[in-house]
């Protein structure tokens, strides 16, 4: 009976010390509860509301943002209405696309139901991007008589657009308005716009996307993140998992409040997420849950400093000025000098413009290098 009682006695005082030694060990162990200043989930531009709320279950334990990106569910409040309270019930935010103004009751309805889970707008599309493209029935400027004329016609024509959209707000919350766009974003935030998502894709270089979104959203201060979208224009369009992954650590690491990834195929009929995307948004998740951003996305960047309104692409040398005017040698130069830049600078290097919104005034940067080749040092 002695030994029973004594054998009792060591296994209790051997789970309380289990217990003990388990909850050192969760004090000193970084949290598993996400950031809440960074924002990753998926865009889902397609309608099948049966698959879209299996993705929704798929992906709730390793977001807290989606992206409701089709107009066929957004124009349909009955379709919307059950998305958004899907989403809801499952803890995430969510953020909804329109390209016409929504109604003021459906608004005042969303602010009750809810509240700060919806976070805002995403209006129109690549604006920046078809302007520079020349889409037709997207161009906000056909001709100009040169960059200035150019720059003020699609801020003015934009602005226009989103201060009609905003008018609809009445006597309701003045809710952000989002974009996502592949070039121009300097102009995007310009026009009005609170957030813009860097377009990662194609074979377009990464960090000079992220150069010039985050020095536009720096200047301006405003938010920014990335959405990563198609590399091909066929299946399986978007890149593989480890690749997805890749760009997802890149976007965080160089200080992007939002990561995104776009989940459709050619004719917006099913998405294109197959289990090694949800895995690398999985191990993203995971990363980000313990890992703080590896830059310093606030203080001691450069910043190359563009000249007023010149709106080139970056996309090689054949990319055009507003979608107008062709590349020149001036052109040539100042994209030589931006390659090596960035070798020298990598993640530190944001693009900003030299225009009224005074670069001077942030304390991001420690260092100005101007097109024409002045540098000011703070």
């Amino acid at each position: 009976m002695k030994y029973r009682n004594f054998l009792i006695a060591f296994i209790v005082s051997l789970l309380i010390f289990s217990l003990l030694f388990q909850n050192v060990l969760l004090a000193n162990y970084p949290s598993n509860d996400y950031p809440p200043s960074v924002f990753v989930g998926v865009d889902v531009a397609y309608e099948d509301l049966a698959a879209i709320r299996n993705l929704i279950d798929e992906v709730s334990s390793c977001t807290n943002l989606f992206v409701i990106g089709c107009t066929g569910i957004t124009y349909n409040n009955t379709k919307l209405d059950e998305i958004c309270q899907y989403v809801y019930d499952k803890g995430l935010s969510f953020i909804v696309y329109r390209d016409i103004a929504p109604r003021t009751e459906w608004l005042e309805n969303a602010k009750i139901r809810w509240r700060d889970h919806f976070l805002g707008f995403y209006i129109f599309d690549e604006v920046g991007g078809r302007q520079l493209d020349l889409y037709e029935d997207w161009v906000t400027v056909l001709d100009a008589d040169n960059c200035t004329d150019a720059g003020s016609q699609f801020i003015d024509e934009m602005k226009e657009a989103l201060t009609y959209i905003k008018r609809h707000y009445t006597n309701s919350t003045d809710y952000p308005l989002f974009i996502s766009d592949y070039a121009l974003y300097w102009f995007d935030y310009r026009a009005g716009y609170d957030v813009v998502f860097a377009q990662l894709g194609w074979n377009y270089s990464r960090q000079l996307n992220v150069a010039l979104c985050r020095g536009a959203a720096t200047v301006q201060n405003k938010n920014w993140g990335v959405i990563i979208t198609w590399t091909y224009n066929n299946p399986p369009y978007i890149e593989s998992g480890e690749e997805l992954y890749n760009d997802m650590i890149l976007a965080y690491n160089n200080g992007a409040k939002y990561v995104l990834v776009f989940d459709s195929n050619d004719d917006y009929s099913q998405g294109i997420l197959k289990e090694e995307h949800l895995d690398a948004l999985k191990k993203f998740w995971n990363y980000a849950s313990h890992n703080p951003p590896t830059s310093d996305a606030s203080n001691d960047r450069v910043a190359y400093v563009l000249p007023k309104d010149y709106a080139y692409g970056f996309r090689g040398p054949n990319d055009k000025i507003w979608g107008i005017w062709q590349a020149d040698a001036f052109t040539n130069e100042l994209c030589t000098n931006l390659g090596n830049l960035m070798k020298q600078y990598s993640t530190n290097l944001d693009i900003i413009y030299d225009d009224k919104t005074e670069p001077y005034n942030t304390s991001a940067y420690n260092k100005f290098i101007f097109w024409n080749g002045t540098i000011y040092n703070r």
